[in-house]
Parts: C-alpha cells; sequence; structure tokens
C-alpha cells in the first residue's frame, strides 16, 4: 500500500530545464529600472537572485528595490521576458521528468506542480511543453495566498486542495534549490528531496534539510517506492 500519495514538484530546474532563462529574464527587468547590465550594481542584483533562486519572483525584487511601485514593475518586465524566451522554444523536459511523473501516477499517486514564477509564466510553460493536462493540479503563489517558498504555504495549499493523503507525513516535496527544501521541510513532508539539475548543489540542499539527494526527479519514483517497502 502506498504512503507517499502526494508528490509536490517544482518545475524551473526540477522538471523543467530553462536553460539559465531566469537570469536573462532579470537582466531585461532590471534595465527597464535603469540598472545597467555589466555594472557593479547589476552584479550584486545577480548574485542575490542566484541565491534566492525558487523564492517568489515579486519576493525577490521587493527586496532588491525596496519600493513596491518598483517591485511590480520589475516583475511585470521579468514575467514578459520570460514569457518571451519561452514562446522561443527554449525551455525542455528535464529528461526524464514526464516519464517520472507518469510513473508516479501509474502508481496511484497525486501529482501536483508548483512554481514561485507568476500564473501567467507557469501557464506559457505548461502550454509550451503540452503539459497542460499532465497533472490535476498546478499552484503558484498568488493560488497559496500570495506567499511563495521558502514559507510551506504551497506544499499545504497542495495538502488541503486536493485530500490525497490524510497526514503532511504522507507528503514527498522534491525540488532543485534551497527554498523547495525549506518549503518542504517547514511544511512537515516526510521526503524532501533535491535534485542536481538546477540552482543549488549537494551541500546547500543538504544544508537546507533535504532528506535525499538525487542526481535528477526520474529516481524519484524508485527512491518513493524503495521507501515504502522498507515500512
Amino acid at each position: 500500500m502506498n504512503t507517499y500519495n502526494l508528490v509536490v514538484l517544482d518545475m524551473a530546474g526540477t522538471t523543467v530545464a530553462d536553460g539559465g532563462l531566469v537570469e536573462r529574464a532579470f537582466a531585461s527587468a532590471a534595465g527597464r529600472l535603469g540598472v545597467e547590465p555589466g555594472s557593479a550594481e547589476h552584479a550584486t542584483m545577480l548574485d542575490y537572485v542566484r541565491a534566492t533562486m525558487g523564492e517568489s519572483k515579486i519576493s525577490v525584487f521587493r527586496h532588491l528595490f525596496g519600493d513596491e511601485a518598483k517591485a511590480r514593475t520589475a516583475n511585470t518586465a521579468f514575467e514578459e521576458a520570460y514569457g518571451t524566451l519561452v514562446d522561443g522554444g527554449l525551455i525542455a523536459p528535464i529528461p526524464g521528468a514526464r516519464e517520472a511523473i507518469e510513473q508516479l501516477k501509474a502508481q496511484g499517486r497525486t501529482v501536483v506542480l508548483s512554481t514561485g514564477f507568476a500564473r501567467v509564466t507557469q501557464d506559457a510553460i505548461l502550454e509550451a511543453l503540452g503539459w497542460q493536462d499532465l497533472v490535476p493540479l498546478t499552484l503558484c503563489p498568488a493560488d497559496a495566498g500570495g506567499r511563495g517558498r521558502p514559507y510551506p504555504d504551497m506544499v499545504l495549499s497542495a495538502f488541503l486542495r486536493t485530500g490525497a493523503v490524510d497526514s503532511v507525513r504522507d507528503i514527498a516535496v522534491a525540488g532543485d534549490t534551497s527554498y523547495d527544501m525549506l518549503s518542504g521541510v517547514r511544511s512537515g513532508a516526510g521526503i524532501v528531496a533535491g535534485v542536481l539539475t538546477g540552482a543549488h548543489g549537494n551541500e546547500a540542499l543538504a544544508e537546507a534539510g533535504a532528506t535525499h539527494v538525487l542526481a535528477s526527479v526520474a529516481e524519484l519514483p524508485d527512491l518513493i517506492s524503495e521507501l515504502e517497502a522498507g515500512k
């Protein structure tokens, strides 16, 4: 009998390869607010963007610009730039990701895709990949009250909205960033798996509370099955 019947997966870097589009879209957004590429200010901001991969993008811009109006302008520019890049065919599934999702579903598990992007960007990614009907629920920060990672809200929203499991301990979370791990840990998920296909490495994922670190999400179905067999 399955234990981990709810699986919450991050998108960019975990199930979706975007080839560094976040940094390219950030450069466009920063430029709209007068931050020159190649400047010390731009370099400092980019370091922060890299360090906070996985966080809600509007939260990142609030920190960087310290002003709500500027943050919203930057966020809108970011979403527009990212959406244009996505429409240009510059994203692809992480190898084995779709197969892993299909395997998890075949095992009777409910799979939810979550992101720190806005809904318009998430939908653009899903459409570009032909994933609109791949899972029963997709979540962005706005769907969970506005707080993205490292808060646990999206994982807990998946728990509440799907009713797939009776306890948060029966949730499996997977992501490629420290913030994905913090979100999973804070939600109480029983499995918080880091994957090495995105922003952060083994050490950062482990320090943030990963219960397991995998080469990619393709390994997740077998890990869950093995853990269940050992119970």
